[in-house]
């Protein structure tokens, strides 16, 4: 196996082995908790412009099938691990997931202690660093890493955004109308079971959107910072002048974006939310829910809003859940698509709420 470097802007250098695509990336450097799911991680666009540690120390066992993918891309930027397994069990008839991440051009590396990393990371906090192959350059590389600009400057979402307007029939008497920010096929799934879609880009005019013949309206998941300017001049506008024509639904990102439409404020967290085990109180009970996001709603930027707290994250107290006071508009920080508690039946809602809005 070729030996390669992760490298970190703090100057911490790890090696290990390359699995991947043999060739340098930089990004910034994040962990999931996740324990399965790595395809279906891999390909979530909310993971754009990412560095992706896993803590679960084995990953490749199962190999990868093209019926897990939740996009056309993977969108990592590179991939760290333990341990990389190189005999993938048969049972699902797909490829090696290091012929998988040579495919799409994405660099790898196992034998990193990934519980010190894990560690690092949540002392620290989230970091740039690049997985590279020549050790001569590493010194340039470190220097490079500490004056990059920030990954989330960068306009994410135009890189994983669908780039024209497209419809699902299913059917059905209500139509939903999709602004996507980083769609996963899953979502899509969700909703297309329960209402006809018709799929936006992040950047479409109101216009358009408004003469779509559309009931309701959610805003995905996606990746990077909700307040970046490309954001706000665009998805964050739409929000704020369809608010009184329509309900709305915000989804991790999209929820965030939401929540600064009317008024209110977000920050990054430390190390962030990614995992299929974050619990979340809503009302009286507790649920389990899968996340992947960067950033948070400030609790104090809501006040003076027109906004109210609707769940709270029971590890570190952030906001998980948003609602406006008078209006059929929420917004969640958590994934519906993904839960092993489920909580699908926010989708239920939704659509219920459109019924109502339209009746």
């Amino acid at each position: 196996m070729v030996s390669n470097f992760l490298v970190l802007e703090d100057g911490t250098v790890l090696k290990g082995e390359s699995f991947g695509y043999e060739g340098d990336s930089y990004g910034e450097v994040v962990f999931t908790t996740d324990m399965t799911g790595y395809q279906e991680t891999l390909t979530d666009p909310s993971h754009c412009g990412h560095l992706l540690v896993f803590a679960y120390p084995l990953i490749g066992n199962y190999g990868v099938n093209e019926r897990f993918n939740q996009s056309d891309s993977v969108h990592v930027r590179g991939v760290v691990v333990k341990e990389y397994c190189k005999n993938p069990s048969v049972a699902y008839g797909g490829m090696p997931l290091s012929q998988f991440l040579i495919n799409h051009k994405v660099p790898a590396i196992s034998g990193i202690d990934t519980r010190e990393l894990v560690i690092k990371i949540r002392n620290n906090g989230t970091m740039k660093g690049a997985i590279v192959f020549n050790e001569n350059e590493i010194d340039n590389i470190i220097i490079k890493l500490r004056t990059m600009a920030d990954v989330n400057n960068e306009n994410l979402v135009a890189e994983v955004s669908t780039k024209e307007i497209y419809e699902v029939d299913s059917k059905k008497d209500v139509t939903i109308g999709i602004i996507d920010c980083g769609v996963t096929r899953a979502l899509l799934n969700d909703v297309k079971n329960r209402a006809n879609i018709v799929v936006f880009p992040y950047d479409t005019p109101i216009m358009a959107i408004t003469r779509a013949g559309i009931d309701g309206i959610v805003v995905t998941n996606g990746p990077g910072n909700p307040a970046n300017p490309s954001v706000t001049n665009t998805v964050v506008k739409t929000i704020r002048e369809l608010s009184e024509k329509m309900p709305i639904l915000g989804i991790s990102f999209g929820g965030q974006v939401v929540a600064i439409a009317f008024g209110a404020v977000t920050h990054k967290l430390k190390f962030g939310h990614r995992g299929s085990n974050q619990p979340i109180r809503f009302g009286n009970r507790i649920y389990i829910t899968s996340q992947n996001h960067s950033y948070t709603i400030d609790e104090s930027g809501v006040e003076g809003t027109e906004l109210e707290v609707s769940e709270i994250n029971i590890n570190d107290g952030s906001i998980e859940g948003i609602r406006h006071k008078s209006l059929p508009i929420f917004g969640t920080e958590y994934i519906t698509d993904e839960f092993p508690g489920d909580k699908k039946y926010l989708f239920d809602v939704f659509v219920e709420r459109i019924r109502g809005a339209v009746q």
